[in-house]
């Protein structure tokens, strides 16, 4: 039976309780430090809270330390990743080869996508370093998926929903060129959200003041059973950065989504164990994204860009009706709740939000009366009614509990069997003495209340000689005793995976490495050395390069002009090469159509 992962984010201890409780199999969640969302860091103390918490459902957690390393940070990262492994981590998520050849605990390491695992050859060669799963870049096509976990054994995972970066993940400088700020350090100042003006050779404006280099989130939510049959095992959402109520949300959503899969295949599983129940429907648009779009076809399609806005567009609701004083009415079927965020697209082309002060039937009052125009479409990007009730406990986690109270020749036993099969037993001394009225119903009512437990029951066998009397006080104290006993068992059972890279040969896939490998410390560049690099340039952030790509991405300006010499039939009479700018900055696109890719360059020249 092949495992099936949901991979749910955390920013903080409480993000990664609610992703547990909400169905997730794993969670992962920024290390202290060296993080690729420098603004998620956690401390240790909530690290080690949450795998507690977590291997109570055999669930698994993941610490992101994937950002690559200078040469002073090494004995730091060293410490801190025993710390990490001391608190329960399962698995560290890393991007710097150089942390391979640090002295750690046998802890699983996975690499990050950062490491830009694009081909087989890549992902065979990690798999043979010792690596226990490799996250996949975005863009990968189904059959790409394919053809990878057909030439290798190891894991696979992907993303599945959430923000897209417009460039391969581990291949852009944009930031730390224009800004100091690296990506491949968690610092990333996201100038892919901001708005362009793209002119050509000529200065000729081709298209003005758009949000040319950000794209639609991902969903692939009616994908997941073609990206299990193509090898995906774990599914990773996107959001170490989100709010408490995006990850309830989404998770839940994909979480039904794959028990539905599973209902239906039993030749997979669940990676962890438990039941998630709901108090709430899940529903992707209702959190926050730009849109969205499966990023997965091996042809090109024009529905990955976000070019109008970076911010949250929501769920479409209908389009402006008939204005009225300040009013006005919505054709529409979604009921709409006072308290709602509402937003369209303004004259200008911006997206403007107001908030609804008060609804009668499809009437809409607004706090302020916006400039709305009718046949306007309209969306709501913040649910009032729905984010009340995620803004209260709203997923239970259960694990099925099977319950046998039986009389022995000195009291009375207890024994709890979980689904998972850990097994305890209570004996209680106890004169017995029979009873007026017959005990089965207060035995089963009383050992069923598990409560605020992790505990579910799923039968209550009484198997008594005679009707002996059994106080409900007797009944609560065992029943305590055994949940106690339970949990305790639980966390004996359960067993972290222990792993550790071993020094070998394997050949890696390029002889030689550019700035593009990311190198940044004596580790990694030994690392690599092993593995057969004989030349191995430095990191971009110890050595930034003048007049090199930025910035690799299978986007395309040019094809979304409708100007692709391959996919489409151009029209365009605008003389290359094109460029992006936006105050001071200034940037030339190159098009590898070859390779079906943008390369982004910074140009200082006005």
């Amino acid at each position: 039976m092949r495992t099936i992962e949901l991979l749910a984010p955390a920013k903080d201890l409480t993000c990664g309780i609610e992703a547990i409780n909400h169905g997730a199999d794993a969670v992962y969640i920024g290390a202290p430090k060296f993080g690729a969302r420098a603004a998620a860091g956690n401390s240790l103390e909530d690290i080690s809270a949450l795998c507690d918490y977590a291997h109570i459902y055999d669930a698994r957690i993941y610490v992101a330390l994937n950002t690559i390393l200078k040469e002073n940070e090494l004995k730091e990262a060293e410490l801190l990743i025993r710390q990490l492994y001391d608190a329960g981590t399962d698995a560290l998520i890393i991007q710097d080869m150089g942390i391979t050849r640090l002295d750690i605990p046998p802890i699983p390491l996975h690499a990050s996508t950062q490491t830009d695992n694009r081909t087989p050859e890549k992902v065979k060669f990690l798999q043979n370093a010792g690596f226990t799963q490799v996250v996949l870049a975005r863009e990968l096509s189904l059959n790409q998926i394919r053809s990878i976990h057909e030439q290798t054994s190891v894991p696979l995972e992907v993303f599945v929903h959430g923000a897209l970066c417009v460039s391969y993940s581990g291949q852009c400088y944009l930031s730390a060129a224009l800004s100091g700020r690296s990506a491949n350090r968690g610092e990333c100042a996201q100038y892919c959200r901001l708005p362009y003006t793209l002119v050509d050779a000529d200065g000729k404006i081709i298209a003005n003041n758009k949000h040319l280099l950000s794209l639609r989130d991902m969903n692939r939510s009616e994908n997941l059973e073609a990206l299990i049959e193509a090898g995906a095992s774990s599914f990773k959402i996107e959001g170490r950065l989100k709010d408490v109520s995006y990850v309830k949300n989404i998770t839940a959503f994909y979480r039904k989504k794959l028990d539905d899969i599973l209902s239906r295949h039993p030749e997979y599983r669940r990676a962890s164990s438990g039941m998630s129940s709901f108090s709430f429907e899940p529903a992707v648009a209702k959190s926050f994204n730009r849109g969205f779009t499966p990023f997965l076809t091996e042809k090109r399609t024009d529905d990955i860009t976000a070019f109008d806005t970076p911010k949250s567009l929501g769920e479409p609701i209908g389009t402006v009706k008939e204005i009225k004083g300040n009013s006005f009415t919505i054709a529409g079927l979604k009921q709409l709740n006072n308290g709602d965020g509402l937003a369209f697209f303004n004259s200008r082309g911006e997206l403007e939000g107001f908030r609804v002060n008060r609804v009668d039937a499809n009437r809409v009052f607004p706090l302020e009366m916006p400039a709305l125009l009718p046949k306007t479409p309209i969306y709501r990007n913040f649910d009032q009614a729905f984010e009340k009730q995620l803004s209260k406990p709203s997923a239970e986690r259960k694990l099925a509990t099977y319950i046998c109270f039986s009389d022995n020749s000195f009291g009375f036993s207890l024994e709890m069997s979980d689904e998972t099969g850990a097994h305890i037993l209570v004996t209680r001394p106890f004169e017995k003495e029979a009873a007026r009225r017959d005990q089965q119903d207060n035995i089963r009512t009383q050992l069923s209340k598990l409560g605020n437990t992790p505990f579910e029951t799923s039968e209550v066998e009484v198997n008594l000689s005679e009707n002996w009397f059994v106080p409900s006080s007797l009944l609560a104290d065992m029943r305590r005793e055994g949940v106690e006993k339970l949990l305790a068992c639980r966390r004996i059972r359960y067993r972290r995976e222990l792993s550790k890279c071993t020094t070998n040969d394997t050949p890696y896939p390029e002889h030689s490495l550019t700035y593009l490998g990311n190198v940044a410390n004596s580790l990694a560049e030994a690392f690599y050395k092993t593995h057969g690099v004989t030349q191995i340039a430095p990191a971009f952030e110890l050595a930034p390069q003048k007049d090199v790509p930025l910035m690799f991405t299978k986007h395309c300006i040019r094809f979304s002009i409708k100007a692709c010499p391959i996919f489409q039939k151009p029209t365009s009479v605008f003389k290359e090469p094109y460029y992006l700018l936006y105050k001071d900055t200034r940037l030339r696109l190159q098009f590898d159509c070859k390779n079906c890719q943008m390369l982004v360059y910074a140009d200082n020249k006005q």
